[in-house]
């Protein structure tokens, strides 16, 4: 098996409505051989003469060797792009990239494993649950979303993770209250020893945050950051760039679907997002003369 993505020509199998959004699966023996959790694909959309370039970029539900390999993703229907590909069809072809990414790493010894994760991210995370399973792992699910209609796979969780909590703005499923209302409790419950997470960029606050004073590790895919940039998916348009530091200490700007979209939590400096820190390395420097202030270029 190979890590070097493909780019490949795909068939729909189905696109069916689950809640508030759309699971496609698609027949891609070439990708569903090289993924591993926590990678995500780009998606041509328009059709063969659109004027629709930039790709779309969705992390992988779960794969199967059924009908050959199958891919299957999870979306919602936001834009002219997204509801281009919620309207395709059975036997509709589509041009895929991938698996692109960063997977999640995984435990080398069984562990008690807390997977949290919001929205349609929140699908990113069985992959990663099949995976820890056939290790021998402990699974413990924590999912959120604004209504019941917006959390994505609890009845799943409740069947193959060794428990799931739910909890709604709303209170419409489980718990009333956010994930991070929840997460101490669930993480003192199961006694958990790592923490993965997938969904808003609020909620991977929330789960680094939380996971941090309990002194646990945290993975967390940047997928939703990523997608709200409008990323190329490959490291070449730069929209992506996020702010981590290093073990070395210094401040880089990372890409979302190249260097991540899985990274530590802990690395990531969430209160920075959507800007270039000034201490960051290459960031530009700024010389103040007098009153007004000059810029000079940048650090190399």
């Amino acid at each position: 098996m190979s890590d070097t993505p493909v780019q490949t020509s795909a068939t729909v199998l189905t696109v069916r409505q689950v809640q508030d959004y759309h699971a496609m699966t698609l027949v891609a023996p070439a990708i569903a051989e090289r993924f591993r959790p926590g990678q995500f694909i780009a998606v041509a959309v328009g059709g063969r003469h659109t004027a629709r370039l930039v790709r779309r970029c969705f992390g992988v539900h779960e794969v199967k060797s059924d009908y050959g390999g199958t891919v299957e993703v999870v979306f919602r229907d936001t834009e002219p792009g997204t509801s281009w590909l919620a309207g395709l069809k059975a036997r509709d072809q589509l041009d895929l990239l991938g698996p692109l990414g960063r997977p999640f790493r995984l435990p080398r010894d069984p562990v008690n494993c807390l997977l949290v994760g919001g929205g349609p991210g929140g699908a990113v995370l069985f992959a990663l649950a099949d995976s820890l399973l056939r290790r021998g792992c402990r699974v413990h699910f924590v999912l959120g979303g604004p209504s019941a209609r917006q959390v994505f796979g609890s009845r799943m969780a409740q069947r193959i993770g060794d428990s799931a909590t739910v909890a709604t703005a709303d209170g419409t499923l489980g718990d009333r209250g956010t994930v991070r209302d929840v997460l101490p409790r669930v993480i003192d419950e199961t006694a958990a020893d790592v923490v993965y997470g997938c969904g808003p960029t609020d909620l991977l606050r929330s789960v680094t945050q939380v996971a941090g004073d309990f002194g646990l590790p945290s993975q967390v895919s940047v997928e939703e950051f990523m997608q709200r940039t409008g990323a190329c998916g490959t490291g070449v348009c730069m929209t992506c760039v996020l702010p981590v530091h290093g073990d070395d200490g210094v401040t880089r700007m990372v890409r979302a679907c190249a260097d991540g979209p899985v990274l530590r939590g802990d690395r990531v400096r969430w209160g920075d997002l959507g800007t270039i820190p000034f201490d960051a390395l290459g960031a530009p420097r700024v010389l103040s003369t007098g009153a007004r202030g000059v810029t000079e270029g940048s650090d190399r």
